[in-house]
Order: structure tokens, then sequence, then C-alpha cells
């Protein structure tokens, strides 16, 4: 396009600065039309393909069409009044797609920064053979449990955890995070990540299409299908505002003059009128309006992503807008969800010692937890520090909200709460400690319990300021830890509310009342990432998953997924749905204001065609200008 622009200008301005068109051969011919005319099909011969396009597909009130009929108009206008100057036909259709080169070029940039951003997924992956060498095949083809070979400057191509080596991840395109992440042995790590320094051999956990980098990218790409209420108003707009301008112009071209001619005998001044309304045509053009808001929702996706924020499409962007009550789950959200055991009380045998009886007690709720992905299961497993013999568990069976139950060596196994020793029938001993208490009974007799307490995040009580500070006027707590160790949580992080020992459907009930509690333009958003705190994620207005560690059912369930865990994202998504938002009405007031202004005085007779072509052109270059602020965090 830029090239038809360049050589369609130049050859406006060759005509223009001749002295005579007629010192051209045929020159003569309806005072030059046939040269204009080339220049003007140059440059505007897409735009009238499309109109015809639109006609034939009866969507014929669009951009296309109002440019085509007022260029076309000022055409037959010149030639109806001899005047031979053609020049403001092909300007409009010039300048107008210069406005769309640059609207082309925006939204270019936009897609090319998120492209960027995102440009996080893997080519191949190196698998190790027998003979020692590694040979590249396609992520897609490697397997479960199948080891890979990472080195330094390469993606991970998969998630999975390090089995041999120790190296520096950038996982900035995953969070927005520049400081590098240190790993070792043992650790997980997560497909899109760069490798910076050592040699890692990862044994695959999930499949290619699993993985982290799929997910994002789906997300991403998901995201451009959800419509905003701004979006699907300015749309609905357009269909009804193009077809009434189309009618306006219309009766401004014929009412007027044919009033002058019936009522007051007076000539009807046909071609000033019809010049009214081929500029009222040109200002009314709402590619300002239909271009921009969807731009700026598009911008504002794309600095979250930029920001380690992925938001799942415009409408969740401006319900964030709205958030005034933010319910936080605990473990995983607000704290680190890396539970260490600080005590264990055990029935005494006097068959064994108190140490034999403590690692008895530990192995015992390791292998009826190895089964579970819930962050205690997976500290109980990490305390008995050997690996997990699978074949002296069988029989498992996960409670939600309880704990689990299981057949370990030939025993029947209870570990979980209060609860579930209640519903069992064994009498448990009740611990004041502070701390998530696990008991564990075997065959009906209770044989002690493990206390472990629960890390918060170092930024959480920051990330509660950040929220109020935000916009948000409440925040709420809900854990199914008991109520000391929630309410301790609670008031260290300054959270205005708090509700403990909770089963998932106990919260889907505490949101349910929350949401009922609420002004009818006030959102709810709840932030998790457990298994088990989807169907919250689901209920709520917006649901917010952490992404890192989170699970995919609360992620697929979430409509905002936070990258790296950090609560201090929540606040950091709202200030940029707000400034989206605050953007895409600035160029509504702008884009119409500016438009009825100049509609008014093309309608007077006072606007001339080149105001016509700023009214039109130069609105959409500043709607795309200000659109683009959205792209900045």
């Amino acid at each position: 396009m830029l090239l038809r622009i360049v050589v369609a200008a130049m050859l406006t301005a060759f005509l223009k600065l001749l002295p005579e068109i007629s010192v051209l051969p045929l020159g003569g011919v309806a005072h030059g039309l046939l040269y204009y005319l080339a220049v003007y099909l140059i440059i505007g011969y897409d735009i009238l393909r499309k109109a015809l396009m639109g006609i034939r597909n009866s969507r014929v009130f669009d951009e296309n069409f109002l440019m085509a009929v007022a260029t076309l108009g000022a055409f037959a206008l010149a030639l109806y009044e001899r005047s031979g100057d053609y020049l403001e036909a092909i300007a409009v259709m010039l300048f107008y797609q210069v406005g769309e080169l640059f609207q082309s070029y925006a939204v270019g940039k936009s897609r090319r920064d998120i492209a960027a951003l995102m440009d996080i997924r893997p080519d191949y992956a190196n698998i190790e053979r027998e003979d020692g060498s590694l040979e590249r095949v396609d992520p897609d083809d490697v397997e479960v449990g199948q080891t890979i070979v990472v080195q330094p400057g390469e993606k991970i191509p998969i998630d999975g955890i390090v089995e041999n080596g120790r190296s520096s991840l950038n996982t900035s395109a995953l969070t927005g995070e520049s400081l590098p992440r240190d790993v070792a042995e043992g650790e997980e790590v997560v497909s899109g990540s760069i490798n910076m320094t050592g040699v890692l051999k990862i044994r695959t956990t999930r499949e290619f299409g699993e993985s982290t980098v799929s997910k994002i990218l789906e997300l991403v790409e998901d995201s451009a299908s959800h419509k905003s209420r701004s979006e699907d108003f300015i749309t609905r707009f357009a269909r009804v505002y193009t077809p009434a301008v189309c009618y306006a112009a219309l009766a401004l071209a014929l009412l007027p003059p044919l009033a002058r001619l019936l009522f007051m005998g007076a000539d009807p001044m046909w071609s000033q009128w019809v010049y009214r309304a081929l500029i009222f045509l040109v200002i009314s053009c709402p590619c300002a309006l239909v271009v921009s808001i969807p731009l700026s929702f598009f911008a504002g996706i794309g600095g979250a992503s930029r920001a380690g924020v992925l938001v799942k499409g415009a409408n969740m962007l401006e319900t964030l807008t709205k958030v005034k009550t933010v319910v936080l789950d605990k473990t995983g959200t607000l704290t680190l969800g890396v539970f260490e055991v600080t005590a264990m009380h055990d029935i005494d045998d006097a068959d064994k010692t108190d140490e034999e009886e403590r690692k008895m007690l530990v192995e015992l709720a390791a292998l009826a937890e190895c089964a579970s992905s819930h962050p205690i299961s997976k500290s109980l497993r990490q305390a008995y520090g050997q690996p997990i013999d699978h074949s002296r568990v069988a029989d498992i069976q996960e409670l939600s909200g309880h704990g689990v139950t299981a057949v370990v060596d030939g025993r029947r196994v209870v570990v979980g709460n209060e609860k579930l020793m209640q519903s069992e029938g064994v009498e448990c001993c009740h611990c004041q400690a502070a701390g998530t208490v696990v008991h564990v009974a075997a065959e009906g007799r209770y044989l002690g319990h493990i206390v472990l307490g629960d890390v918060v995040k170092p930024h959480a009580a920051e990330a509660i300021r950040a929220m109020r500070e935000a916009g948000v006027n409440r925040t709420v707590m809900l854990t199914g830890d008991n109520r000391k160790v929630a309410e301790e949580v609670a008031t260290a992080l300054s959270v205005d509310k708090v509700y403990s020992e909770l089963l998932p459907a106990d919260k889907v009930s505490i949101v349910d009342n929350l949401l009922a509690a609420q002004q009818k333009d006030e959102r709810l958003a709840f932030v998790g990432d457990g298994i088990n705190d989807a169907p919250v994620l689901t209920r709520a207005d917006l649901g917010i998953a952490m992404g890192g560690l989170g699970s995919d059912a609360a992620i697929e369930a979430a409509d905002v997924v936070l990258m790296d865990d950090d609560p201090m994202k929540i606040a950091k998504a709202i200030r940029i749905s707000r400034k989206t938002l605050s953007i895409v009405w600035q160029n509504i007031i702008m884009a119409l204001g500016i438009k009825g202004i100049c509609l008014v005085l093309g309608a007077l007779g006072i606007a001339n065609m080149w105001l016509a072509i700023f009214a039109d052109v130069g609105v959409l270059i500043l709607a795309v200008l200000n659109a683009i602020r959205a792209m900045r965090t």
C-alpha cells in the first residue's frame, strides 16, 4: 500500500504543477479527467472493490461505501461544473489510505510486540541416544517420562523435573520478571523458559500439547475472540450510524434544493448542496471508532501479557475495571504452598523409640498421600525424603477437604483433618500448635499427628495494600485450614475478612453470598490455584488463576492467569484494565465530538473537503496513536 500511496501522491503533484493539462496526450478530453481518474484508481481501486463486494453481500453501509460515494460524487460534481478540479476527490482517497496505512502499521506493531513477547514456542527437543549423541525431534513426539537435554541458549520445550544439572533460567517471556531463576536437580521447570548457563537433563511430566507454553499460546490466540461490551456497542453503533448518515446526506442533497425551488422559487443550487452532502459523508465515516476501540483492547491485552498477566479477552479486561471485592484462596495464592514440618506428636509405643515412631508416622502419611497433588501431600513426601514404593500402597481415595484413605502394607490408613477422623470414628488429640495439623490413624487406631507450617509469600501484604490503592474495597481470604492458622495469616496480611475450615462447596456458597451482597455495578474476583478452586473461579464474576504453580483445571476455569504466581500482579492487572478503558472512552468522546462539530459545519456549508479529510483521517490517526498507549504498562 505504501508504494501505491507514494506513486499516487507523486502523480497528483505532477498533474497539479502542470501549467496546462492539455500539454499531455488526450489532455483535452473532459479537462484531463482520464489522468485524474487513473491516479484515483491507483490509490482507491481496493476501496471500490470492497464497496462493490459489500453491496453484493447485502452489507452496503460501511466506510468503504462512504468513501466510494463521496469521492466518485466529487468527480461527478467537478465534471458537472466543468471546473476541471478533480484534486479533492483524489485527496480524500489518498489521505484515507494514509490513515488506513497508519492503522495497519499500528495494529501490526501491537501484534508484533505480542508475537515477540510470546515467541516461546520451541522448535525442537533434544533426545539423548544410547551412544551419547543428541537427536533433535519434534516436541510433539516426546512422551511423558522421557528425558530431554536442554543446552545453554535453548528453550525448554516441555514441562518437567530436572534430573541432572544446574542452571539459571530466563522466564521473562512467561512471567514478565527479568530476574533469572536458578534451578537444580529435583526442581520443576516449565516450557518456554530459556536455559542460560548449564546443561540440564529434564524428565518430562507432560505432553507438549499440555505444557505451559502451549497453554499460554492458546490463551493469547483465544483472547481476541472475546469482545468487550464497549467493542460490541461500537459494532452495533456502526451498523445503525452508517446507514443513518447516508440517508442524512441524501436528505441534505435533495431537501434544501427542493425547498428553495418549490417554496421560494429560487435557484435550487444543486451542486452546492450535493457538495455539502459529499463533505457530510466523508466526515461521518466511523472508521476512527471501529478501528481504535478494538485496537485499544488488543493493545491492553498485549501490555498485560508483557507484564506476565494473561487476560482471556477484552470482556475480561473490561470486567477487571469494576472489581471491588477480591476473594483469595490462601494456600498457593497468599502463601507459597510450601509446607514445612514444624512438629510431630505421636502416641507412645513401648516397642519403639520416639525417633522410630516419628519416622513411621511420616512414612505412613507420605505413602498414603503419594497420589495427591495437594501442597500438603507434596510436603509430607518431601519430609519422608525417600523414593515412594507404590507397590506398598493400594486403594487410595482422596476425600476433598478432608484428607485421604489408603491401604498401606495391608493396613487401612487414614490421613487428614479432625473432620475425617470423626467420620472414621477415630478419637484424635486436639493440637494447639499454630499450623496445619495432619492426623494419622491405622486400622482405626490413632497414631499421632504432624504439624505443618505454610510460608507467606514475600509480597503478599504489599499486594493487599496495592489492591486497595487500585480501588478494591474489600479483600476476603478463604481456606480449608483451621481457624487459628487462617486468622494468623489474615492478621499479618491485613485481610478484611477470613473464612476457615472450608470445603470446596463451602467456598462456592460464600462467594454466592458475596455476589448477592454487592452493588449492581460492582464485580467480584476470585484468586486461586488448585483443582478444588475451579468451581469458585467459574462462579465468580472474574476468575484469576496462579499460572506458574496452578493446576490445569484452575487455569482453564479462570479468566485471567498470573504467570509468576505473584499476587502483586492482581493490582497491576486492575490498573492496566482501567488505563485501557480510559483510553477507549477518550477515543469515543474525541471521535464523536470532533465529527459532530464538523458534521454541523459541513451541513451549514462552513466546512470544506479538507476539513472533512481531517475529521476522518486526522481523527483516525489521533485515535490510533492514543490506543497504542495501552501497550505501555
